[in-house]
């Protein structure tokens, strides 16, 4: 198994593309095998989604409803909201495994591989890859 982490910026936006460093890191290690990504934190996930066509913005609406940015949470250190924060992984898995075919990621065409990061305190993020193979 081949396995290395980066960091990577998120500079406060909600949605981060990573799809690049994922598909360099799958065409360096080759082969048909399986991707694994992981973010070893308590308030981010990861998701499949269509980038570029309005998809961030309806993604904060919707998280908007879902987890509203205020008092609410029992949960109250940091910023306003940020309760919140800690429930998003319970929708929005801090991990993805896709298959891997000829050193390429076998996603739909529509398909990038992004960080969902409503937490603003935090700008940095780590991204654990894991490639399997026989």
């Amino acid at each position: 198994m081949r396995r290395e982490r980066f960091e990577v910026g998120t500079k406060g936006r909600l949605v981060t593309d990573v799809t690049e460093l994922v598909e360099a890191f799958a065409r360096e290690a080759g082969g048909d095998g399986l991707l694994h990504v992981f973010l070893p934190h308590a308030t981010c996930g990861l998701a499949l989604m269509e980038t570029g066509s309005g998809s961030e913005e309806d993604l904060a609406e919707v998280m908007e409803r879902v987890l509203p940015r205020d008092d609410r949470y029992r949960h109250r250190h940091g910023s306003t909201g940020h309760g919140g924060d800690h429930l998003l992984p319970a929708f929005v898995s801090p991990s993805l495994t896709i298959p891997v075919e000829g050193g390429r990621l076998a996603l739909g065409t529509w398909q990038s591989v992004v960080i969902v990061d409503p937490n603003r305190e935090n700008n940095r993020r780590t991204v654990v890859l894991s490639f399997l193979s026989d």
